[in-house]
């Protein structure tokens, strides 16, 4: 079922999702990889204050890359997701409620959505330059020396992504 919705979700957005949803977000987004996630997952250890508030956004697993003239961003498909599976429960508890990459999620990922009552989507990897095209703005927040992996603000509209894992923790990826 096509379901278009707005970032930040509210929490009964997030019970409506089913795995297997389309959905088209729109609204504001956190974009980060592998080096911003330690880097914020070493201060939430350290329990010292983080560069962004966390509570109810969504983080996409992407590195842009250079924008060409007259574009807000550059090409932009997801990453592998697993590779932040030992960040995610951290991030989960501190507030991250919606979390988009491709791929797999491992068993602590789930019961950290469960658990936080979050949303793992999948968006289609290869198709960078074709979603690149739902962002309409894009700015870097923290972290500016990471280059392509600094962690962004950007707004999409109608950013299409598939619901890979509900909040009751329904897998794509797993046979029933």
């Amino acid at each position: 079922m096509d379901k278009y919705l707005t970032l930040p979700l509210k929490d009964e957005d997030i019970e409506e999702i089913n795995t297997g949803d389309t959905v088209y977000l729109s609204g504001e987004m956190y974009v980060a990889r592998d080096a911003a996630h330690k880097r914020i997952y070493d201060l939430i250890n350290d329990d010292k204050p983080l560069p962004v508030d966390l509570s109810g956004v969504c983080i996409y697993y992407m590195g842009p890359s250079p924008a060409r003239p007259g574009r807000v961003i550059g090409s932009a498909g997801p990453t592998t997701a697993t590779r932040m599976d030992k960040y995610a429960p951290a991030f989960l508890d501190h507030g991250v409620k919606v979390m988009i990459g491709k791929g797999r999620r491992s068993d602590e990922v789930r019961d950290g959505i469960i658990k936080n009552h979050g949303v793992y989507f999948a968006a289609v990897g290869g198709a960078g330059a074709l979603l690149s095209k739902c962002i309409t703005a894009s700015e870097i927040v923290c972290y500016e020396d990471l280059g392509a992996e600094a962690v962004r603000r950007i707004t999409v509209e109608n950013f299409p992504v598939i619901a890979a894992m509900d909040c009751r923790g329904n897998d794509i990826y797993k046979k029933s």
